[in-house]
């Protein structure tokens, strides 16, 4: 089954530049191979050639886990965000060693730790085949649609990647279904932790903080890529230069945005308005009551909860922000002034049809199918395993054309590596999350609902999640290894019970898939093709595709906003997270910088914000200067940038960015890293 992750940014904004025209200031995720230098020169002077963009681009890394970073060594060095790492962290403590609480120094190579499921990728090709998946795609409409354009991608994918080990193709779908790009790339499937602070300093503030600005937060890492056992070379990287930001400067933005919807029409927002984020503002809001109450119960579970709790968070308040969003008729009604613009300049072009009465009708489909198709996947980290393996044996017993995207054979190295690698797993915890998922379910379908009859029985949520997670050998990894290698005689044969309830939901779960490619992804495909036809008739081709996780450059400008009759400054410093400290939770400071704070520089720049266009998983992103130099790493938005989901505000979105001067007193101070300081120095 395809993927169903939720994206994470989104919120509200006053004056609105959207891309469905051209667009404005500093808006816009510009790919690599269409970056706008004639824009950037006439609104700053100056613009990056293309030795410039090469350099970038062969030094920007992809984190498989949902974040970006930037290689700033020869060695393999890759800065990063904490929070990106903090997963790896939680991965390698015990209760005898939180490392998440006390933060990593690796003195030496071999003391640099594995981070289960990452892997690093860099793009070294960017190739349009549009016009090779659209001929595949022909006329067909619906499910069939769906079919020939994965069984084509598939194919191109496959054909483009014979070594596995090393590279990985993907071809990216953008404008909804208006180009198709082959993105290539050299991976590094072993990706090991080399240096982080107390989680304290990185998330000082807390909820209380987040998307919030003036921000006191050590948020950076550093990772290394390894292969063969030794790290990799890596002379395409960049220049590490701690020094502090200047008002007004250009700054770049180089990264991996998650998902952006600035490309919907009216009923796909009235979907996600009424609909969509209702559903997960309301189910997010009780998991992490649920959360709080249980990691109450022990130092255990609050050691063993704090990952999640930070996430769910996290993700709940950008929900929370574009609901704001949506349900702003300032913000709303330049959507709909800007959809009505394109109607109006595409009237005359009767070539394109009504891709707009198309996607309504595909998006009423989606409604009735929608509770279903969310609700018939248990949540948790067994049962993911558990149906990863269930589909994985299935999919790998048909040709590579036939398969669903996830288990194709360009796509199956990740999926393998997410499967098998060791990371603990803690019942309690994965308890929790399914009988929270398994009574959201029975809430929203109802007891008499086909579906929940399916995922319950006559067990209730409770029950049945106390008995699978007890009952499974899937935290094992070599009992998922021996479940994977034994492929769909093992998964018939087991009898473990985790895979017998993956087993059973297994054909509705496809049923479901079916349903949606025929009613809603199909259709929808079709007309968003027809909407980029629109678009680039009526505005030229002067526009940038919704995020899709893949490479993309933005620019912008070191700068504050006007915030209620005052202006936001562009920087804090170190000391000022003396200043805001209280003592109490989330503004109690971190051991480390309390026990040094004689030692530490407090005029040193700590956070800043730029002008750049980003959205989630941008996380990690180095931002560059106009010398090609790093001078911090994009970790946060600005409460305004909430918005950023569905349009961009030149006047009030931020973004927030730790300073390469904070980390380098960090690692001189703090955090002591000679080892690193000496690597980041070198020439």
């Amino acid at each position: 089954m395809t993927p169903r992750s939720l994206s994470l940014l989104a919120g509200t904004a006053a004056s609105l530049a959207l891309v469905s025209s051209p667009a404005r200031a500093d808006e816009g995720m510009w790919t690599f191979d269409g970056f706008p230098a004639a824009k950037m020169k006439a609104d700053y002077g100056w613009a990056p050639d293309q030795a410039w963009l090469d350099t970038v681009r062969n030094a920007a890394v992809r984190l498989t886990g949902g974040c970006s970073a930037s290689f700033v060594s020869g060695q393999g060095l890759i800065l990063t965000n904490h929070h990106c790492v903090a997963s790896c962290l939680y991965d390698n403590s015990t209760g005898d060693n939180d490392l998440l609480d006390h933060g990593f120094v690796a003195a030496a190579l071999t003391d640099e730790k594995k981070c289960p499921g990452q892997q690093a990728e860099v793009v070294t090709k960017i190739t349009d085949v549009t016009a090779d998946v659209k001929k595949a795609i022909g006329s067909l409409t619906g499910e069939a649609l769906t079919k020939a354009r994965d069984a084509r991608i598939a194919e191109i994918e496959a054909a483009n990647c014979t070594d596995r080990e090393k590279t990985r193709c993907q071809v990216v779908t953008l404008f909804g279904g208006g180009q198709y790009k082959l993105y290539t790339y050299r991976k590094y499937s072993d990706v090991r932790l080399v240096w982080a602070s107390e989680d304290r300093a990185a998330t000082f503030g807390g909820d209380p903080d987040n998307f919030n600005f003036p921000r006191y937060d050590l948020d950076g890492a550093f990772l290394r890529a390894y292969e063969n056992g030794k790290p990799v070379k890596t002379p395409d990287h960049l220049k590490w230069n701690p020094r502090a930001p200047k008002e007004g400067e250009a700054t770049f933005v180089v990264g991996n945005p998650g998902s952006t919807s600035r490309l919907y029409t009216q009923s796909q927002l009235a979907f996600e308005r009424e609909v969509r984020l209702p559903v997960i503002v309301t189910t997010y809001s009780e998991l992490r009551g649920r959360l709080i109450r249980a990691m109450e119960e022990s130092p255990e579970h609050e050691r063993e909860g704090l990952d999640m709790l930070n996430g769910v968070e996290n993700s709940l308040k950008v929900y929370i922000g574009r609901m704001k969003a949506l349900n702003d008729p300032a913000f709303t009604g330049k959507l709909a002034e800007a959809e009505a613009d394109l109607k109006a300049k595409s009237a005359a072009n009767a070539g394109i049809g009504d891709p707009w009465a198309e996607m309504d009708k595909a998006v009423q489909a989606y409604r009735k199918l929608y509770m279903a198709y969310r609700f018939s996947e248990p949540s948790g980290e067994l049962y993911g395993y558990a149906q990863t393996l269930v589909m994985a044996a299935a999919e790998r017993a048909k040709p590579n054309a036939e398969r669903l995207p996830g288990y194709t054979e360009s796509a199956l190295p990740l999926t393998e590596k997410r499967l098998l690698d060791a990371a603990p797993v803690y019942p309690w915890l994965d308890e929790l999350r399914m009988e929270w998922s398994l009574s959201k379910a029975r809430e929203y379908l109802g007891v008499d609902d086909p579906d929940s009859k399916l995922l319950l029985g006559k067990e209730s949520p409770e029950a049945l999640a106390q008995r699978l997670v007890s009952g499974t050998k899937l935290a094992d990894p070599a009992f998922r290894k021996q479940l994977w290698e034994g492929g769909l005689a093992a998964i018939e044969a087991s009898d473990d019970p985790m895979i017998v309830y993956a087993r059973k939901l297994d054909a509705r779960q496809r049923e479901l898939e079916k349903q949606v490619d025929e009613a809603y992804s199909g259709p929808a495909t079709a007309a968003a093709a027809k909407l980029t036809d629109a678009r680039f008739a009526a505005y030229g081709d002067t526009l940038y595709p919704d995020a899709t996780f893949t490479l993309r450059i933005s620019y912008g400008k070191v700068e504050g906003w006007p915030e209620r009759g005052r202006q936001v400054p562009f920087e804090t410093t170190i000391g000022g997270t003396f200043e805001r400290a209280t003592g109490a939770p989330p503004f109690d400071l971190a051991p480390a910088f309390a026990a040094k704070e004689k030692q530490i520089d407090k005029s040193v720049a700590f956070n800043f914000v730029t002008t750049n266009d980003i959205i989630g998983g941008n996380s990690g992103s180095p931002v560059i200067d106009k010398a090609g130099t790093v001078i911090g790493a994009a970790f946060d938005g600005n409460i305004h940038s909430l918005g950023g989901n569905y349009g961009y505000d030149p006047v009030l979105n931020r973004t927030v960015v730790v300073s390469a001067a904070a980390l380098q007193e960090a690692l001189e101070t703090i955090y002591p890293a000679p080892r690193l300081v000496k690597e980041l120095a070198a020439k």
